[in-house]
């Protein structure tokens, strides 16, 4: 594999948006199944939009990135659609190029600044998501006056995004990366990787956008559920599929489809964009 160039980057952060997105993954929004307020179409534009900022991320602040890549969002997308992804790839982008990848993003976090929490909250409030939650104090969606990786640490327990700061990119690099990297060594399909990947990080990680909405024993049923898919077939994918779907969509796990997107970027990093070539797309 090459070294990526800045431009590649962008492209492959584009890249994992869109395979992320058409992917058949139960209880999202997919090739097959739109919601009422939100479609695939809108998760495309989003994925194009955010190309620029990632590859320009080496040159800003990581708070600007992440601000940068909302702003370019809602300019063709009405709503929330790739706020926890934006929010997981800039450090990534910003990290590649600096050594050992998950060693260069600790780095990059813990060199994160008040600045760059102010900017966040400013690109959280814009995004208009469900929510990292409220704290008495430093609330993410204030005007923070500590560093951005203390910040997030405070809403990791309610949101696993922002845990994800708090640990290094545990879930990415010690879950998602590797699973999907273990998918696609034995599936030629890519979506279908994205898929198996999906349910064995539901399964593991109760997901915080359902807790927040329905509770965390809402949360963890449904990762049970996903256990017992990802070991069975169509059939019972297709029933977990409409479970999820059932109560205006309200058992969304879109917290781990945001983890996900997170698994495929980073596979490109390290894997390059060649290794999308001769492999299903469907």
């Amino acid at each position: 594999m090459g070294v990526l160039t800045r431009n590649d980057i962008g492209r492959a952060a584009q890249a994992a948006c869109v395979l992320e997105a058409v992917s058949a993954k139960p209880g999202n929004v997919n090739r097959l199944f739109d919601f009422a307020d939100t479609t695939l179409g809108d998760f495309l534009l989003s994925a194009v939009m955010i190309g620029q900022c990632m590859e320009e991320a080496d040159r800003y602040p990581l708070g600007q990135t992440v601000l940068s890549g909302v702003q370019a969002t809602r300019r063709v997308v009405g709503r929330n659609t790739n706020l926890g992804m934006i929010l997981l790839f800039a450090p990534l982008a910003k990290a590649y190029g600096q050594g050992d990848l998950r060693t260069a993003v600790r780095q990059v976090l813990e060199s994160s600044t008040v600045e760059d929490a102010l900017l966040v909250s400013q690109a959280i409030r814009l995004a208009g998501p469900g929510g990292l939650g409220t704290a008495p104090e430093h609330d993410v969606v204030g005007d923070p006056r500590i560093p951005l990786l203390e910040l997030m640490s405070l809403a990791g327990e309610r949101d696993s995004v922002a845990k994800e700061y708090a640990t290094g990119f545990a879930i990415t690099f010690e879950l998602a990366y590797p699973t999907l990297d273990g998918y696609l060594k034995q599936e030629s399909d890519f979506c279908r990787a994205v898929v198996q990947t999906y349910l064995s990080v539901l399964a593991e990680v109760p997901d915080t956008l359902i807790a927040r909405k329905k509770g965390l024993q809402e949360a963890k049923a449904v990762s049970r559920k996903a256990a017992g898919v990802s070991r069975a077939g169509e059939t019972e994918r297709r029933e977990f599929d409409q479970y999820l779907r059932s109560e205006g969509n309200s058992l969304n796990p879109g917290t781990t489809a945001d983890l996900v997107a997170a698994a495929i970027f980073t596979y490109f990093l390290e894997r390059g964009l060649e290794s999308c070539r001769n492999r299903v797309i469907a």
